[in-house]
């Protein structure tokens, strides 16, 4: 199953990433978030980070949707991401190849379409 370690090792493996300082993980391409720790807020108490919970930008609502109705097991969202195309995942229930895919989907519905072809195989996914 996957960890942070992971998380970084693969964001890090792909073109024009910028990891930026925080208190877990937080990765850009172009400026634009693609992946990073879970920042959970509860009534009452300070921010945490949550090393073991990945927050993934989908690129839409459909993508979310059919993210978290198929594979409840690993995503969940929260009140406060309403309305907007992302989704966490827990990492310690998803495989390496998996969060692999995940990432690199994310990465390049960030990515603008001149460093896209950087990866290899081109374009966005789907």
């Amino acid at each position: 199953m996957a960890d942070a370690d992971d998380v970084r090792r693969l964001a890090l493996a792909l073109p024009h990433v910028v990891e930026i300082d925080s208190d877990g993980f937080d990765f850009r391409v172009a400026d634009h978030g693609f992946v990073w720790s879970y920042p959970e807020r509860r009534p009452g108490k300070p921010r945490a980070i949550r090393t073991d919970i990945a927050v993934l930008y989908v690129g839409d609502e459909a993508e979310k949707q059919a993210l978290l109705l198929g594979e409840p097991e690993l995503f969940f969202t929260t009140p406060g991401y309403d309305g907007l195309p992302l989704v966490m995942l827990w990492l310690a229930k998803v495989g390496v190849d998996r969060l692999e895919e995940l990432v690199t989907d994310a990465w390049r519905m960030r990515a603008p379409d001149s460093l896209a072809g950087d990866l290899g195989g081109g374009g966005r996914p789907r």
